[in-house]
């Protein structure tokens, strides 16, 4: 697998929430060779392995197509353009970050700042109501290219550091979309003991709600929210926080099924994947909040990339853990009876 280039296909499209619809038909590229059958559904992108029969568990894998951005509000008279947020941002980092402002055409951008001269010696953090962005047009000639309600996506592409990490925008959640693409290679040609159903799901930032619309289509049995997590980095607490390099982080969490994440601890320890608990006492804050509820209920569960940055142009994550995210999700449908797995001494948890 050739992380660097996979990566930079899935992370180069636009898709703010609400606004998937580049990266959807990039994903479903790639995810027909994959799949049975490949579909766009309400924005989401559905792809099919195997005839479903109720002798077989029907296993949705998902992670979530959108990245967190902008719409455009306003167009000053001096040209300039307001915008407001869509996901949680840090607006501590927003000053003359890129930015690409999707309208007619695709338009280059600089969110404005003041310089520290200008400045009298006192700090202040932008609001997204003070965010502005020069484009170098004027008015009429944004006008002409941008309406209000456009998205806007940082403009951060894909760097490669040192020791197997990258940095760039939008790796939350497009790393989780590779691993499930590497998952789906490594079973090509085997014959599962499940079906499957593929979800790259649409507005997850904005209260996971294409994932409550695509599970309540599929209707599964199992159901595996493939998201990013929080990685420990300079004066982070490590008690809530995983490691680079660790490997990926099963769930544990009260709104979760506890079955599911025994199933993959144990299958991770048989393989001999490296892994990390991610203790969650509440909600998840990922799309398995919504699948656990849909219908009459779906035994639900998370796999975590560790990230750093997580919200910001500059996200960071650990090669390798995606890799091994694919590897114990690629396990997980060769062993898919989830459901048998009862608690075990050598991991030490307690079933529910």
């Amino acid at each position: 697998m050739d992380w660097i280039k996979l990566l930079q296909t899935l992370t180069k499209p636009a898709g703010v929430s609400g606004s998937e619809m580049p990266i959807a038909e990039t994903v479903k590229a790639l995810l027909l060779p994959l799949c049975d059958t490949v579909e766009i559904r309400h924005g989401n992108v559905i792809g099919s392995i195997g005839t479903r029969t109720p002798s077989k568990p029907h296993i949705l894998l998902d992670a979530h197509m959108d990245q967190v951005g902008f719409l455009v509000t306003a167009i000053t008279d001096e040209g300039f353009v307001r915008v407001g947020n869509v996901g949680g941002m840090d607006w501590r980092l927003m000053p003359a970050q890129r930015v690409v402002l999707h309208g007619t055409e695709d338009v280059s951008g600089m969110i404005c700042c003041v310089p520290p001269h200008l400045q009298n010696g006192e700090e202040h953090v932008l609001s997204v109501i003070e965010l502005a962005i020069d484009t170098g047009y004027s008015k009429e000639e944004l006008e002409k290219r941008i309406t209000l309600g456009d998205s806007v996506s940082f403009d951060l592409p894909i760097q490669e550091l040192k020791n197997g990490r990258i940095t760039g925008a939008s790796l939350d959640d497009r790393c989780g979309m590779a691993a499930i693409l590497y998952a789906l290679e490594l079973v090509q040609g085997k014959t599962l003991p499940c079906t499957v159903s593929v979800l790259f799901s649409t507005q997850e930032e904005v209260g996971e709600r294409g994932a409550a619309i695509g599970a309540f289509e599929i209707m599964p049995d199992f159901a595996l929210a493939v998201d990013v997590t929080f990685a420990q980095g300079h004066g982070d607490d490590p008690v809530k926080c995983g490691k680079l390099g660790g490997g990926p982080m099963i769930g544990i969490s009260s709104s979760l099924s506890r079955s599911v994440s025994n199933a993959f601890i144990e299958l991770a320890q048989q393989y001999e994947i490296p892994w990390q608990p991610e203790v969650m006492p509440g909600m998840t804050g990922t799309n398995a909040d919504r699948f656990s509820v849909t219908r009459c209920g779906v035994s639900a569960g998370t796999i975590s990339i560790p990230l750093r940055y997580m919200h910001t142009p500059s996200e960071l994550i650990q090669l390798s853990d995606v890799e091994q995210t694919g590897r114990l999700l690629a396990v997980g449908l060769e062993h898919s009876t989830w459901d048998r797995y009862e608690p075990s001494s050598e991991h030490g948890m307690r079933g529910i």
